[in-house]
């Protein structure tokens, strides 16, 4: 078995017994990039010669007896975090000449315990997008099969990992934008609870719902990275300010008497019979080990796509407005005075689903509507909030598809927005509570596409989320990458 077909946890503990080198695992998956990413298309910037000297750099402290965490694990980066040195486009023509001056707070967590940053990989523009097609650069494949989309917005994190060009990365989710890439990519993604990972450094889309988190090719993966980057940080005035367990210690203890709830709802019209019946098989697997399974209602689920996309808008209109052309970002060439400065560099700067959504928002936001409109959608976000409040009081976690389908054809939603945001109607329920939630590979449909589960867990309850997603795991075969 080659560096880069093992699992995360496997390449991470040969690293730490010194049985091969960071530079061995780093060239290993440069060549995997040089050998699969003109078709899948996942990275949009491979610094090989950085990061081969970083991966030098951790063997050298190796031999000296010091070496962090990761141990040389190489970690790909989503497009929208902060690195010194390196472009930091969002997808997007607007910041396509962007170098951050500083690194975001997970990536000094990351270079203080070790990793190879390897590249930086795509996502839809400004992380608005479900597809990995909304990129102004490129389009993403999904890497088991390259008609399909590999999810979105961190369509890249997934297709990287999936097709085993990084045992890691980082993506960031808004409303599911780390679990529906790892559902369709057949890899472990994981949104931390709201406040548990500090977002300076994150380009923002919707403050009150973005989050940082990883993606690996099995639980420990995760729990390793999202052992790393947790935690205060007094930049970020939502970071919460309380202690991270050690997720590791406990991964392999099963939970004695798991609760389980799952909605009724979440089972009905719409549903792929293919999904449907992975994700059963996997709820039996559950009641074999000895869970309970209860039946729990979220009654106001129904309106959690329209409360999503106001919310998310209205703040996606109000942190775009930066980028104007002279505070921020793409400017226009001639304008003719300062309101066509405007309209050109936004106009030529974003792209048609920004601008889509930047619209909503701004018409959500303005005077007369407000109170209809985005207030009202404050409203009942605590409603959905609630639910989720009631619920955890009778189950420990609660289970769920990922996604209504596996993954879909490239194009095959484009023209159909509203189509396209229903692919994250089992995810942005867990954004807008401020919840964690993570995705697990639980099988394949009849085309050999991967179908993801999803388990939710209560506020800073990511230890029992990842222990209980363990339990699941421990009991499977290994998923693997996507073959070449």
């Amino acid at each position: 078995m080659s560096l880069t077909t093992l699992p995360t946890s496997d390449l991470h503990a040969k690293l730490t017994r010194g049985e091969v080198s960071a530079v061995d695992v780093t060239q290993a998956y440069l060549d995997s990039i040089a050998a699969r990413d003109a078709a899948v298309g996942a990275f949009l910037h491979v610094d090989s010669e950085g990061a081969l000297a970083q991966a030098r750099a951790i063997d050298e402290r190796r031999a000296k007896g010091t070496v962090g965490k990761l141990a040389g694990l190489p970690v790909a980066l989503k497009d929208n975090l902060c690195t010194v040195g390196a472009p930091c486009t969002c997808a997007s023509r607007m910041l396509e000449k962007f170098v951050p001056p500083y690194d975001a707070h997970v990536i000094e967590r990351l270079r203080a315990e070790d990793a190879v940053l390897i590249g930086r990989v795509n996502l839809d523009e400004f992380a608005m997008g479900s597809s990995c097609e909304n990129s102004a650069f490129k389009k993403t494949a999904n890497p088991w099969n390259l008609t399909h989309s590999p999810g979105g917005s961190s369509g890249g994190s997934g297709a990287a990992v999936g097709g085993g060009m990084a045992p890691l990365a980082l993506g960031s989710d808004t409303g599911g934008s780390i679990r529906l890439p790892a559902a369709f990519c057949g890899v472990v993604g994981m949104k931390p609870t709201y406040g548990r990972v500090s977002r300076y450094g994150l380009v923002a889309f919707a403050s009150s719902l973005d989050q940082i988190g990883p993606l690996a090719t099995d639980v420990r993966g995760a729990a390793l990275t999202l052992q790393t980057i947790a935690g205060h940080d007094h930049r970020d005035s939502t970071s919460v300010d309380r202690t991270v367990p050690d997720y590791l210690a406990n991964l392999d203890t099963p939970l004695k008497g798991l609760r389980i709830g799952i909605v009724p709802e979440y089972f009905g019209a719409g549903l792929d019979p293919e999904v449907a019946e992975a994700v059963r098989k996997a709820i039996d697997v559950y009641r074999g080990l000895g869970a309970e399974v209860r039946e729990v209602h979220l009654p106001h689920t129904k309106y959690c796509v329209a409360v999503y996309y106001i919310v998310s808008s209205s703040e996606a209109s109000s942190n775009l407005a930066r980028y104007d052309g002279v505070h921020y970002g793409h400017r226009g060439e001639k304008p003719v005075n300062l309101v066509d400065l405007y309209e050109s560099s936004r106009g030529e700067g974003f792209g048609d689903e920004v601008k889509r959504r930047i619209m909503l928002g701004t018409y959500a936001l303005s005077s007369g509507y407000y109170d209809a409109y985005y207030n009202k959608a404050l409203k009942v976000r605590r409603l959905i909030s609630d639910d989720f409040s009631k619920a955890f009081a009778d189950v420990d976690v609660i289970l769920s598809p990922v996604s209504p389908t596996p993954a879909f054809r490239l194009g095959e939603l484009s023209d159909d927005p509203l189509a396209m945001y229903l692919m994250d109607i089992y995810t942005i329920s867990a954004n807008l509570a401020g919840i964690p939630g993570i995705s697990i590979p639980c099988g394949k449909s009849s085309a050999g596409l991967p179908i993801g589960l999803q388990l939710l867990a209560p506020v800073f309850e990511e230890e029992r989320l990842l222990r209980a997603a363990r339990m699941y795991e421990a009991t499977q075969p290994s998923f693997g990458v996507a073959p070449a």
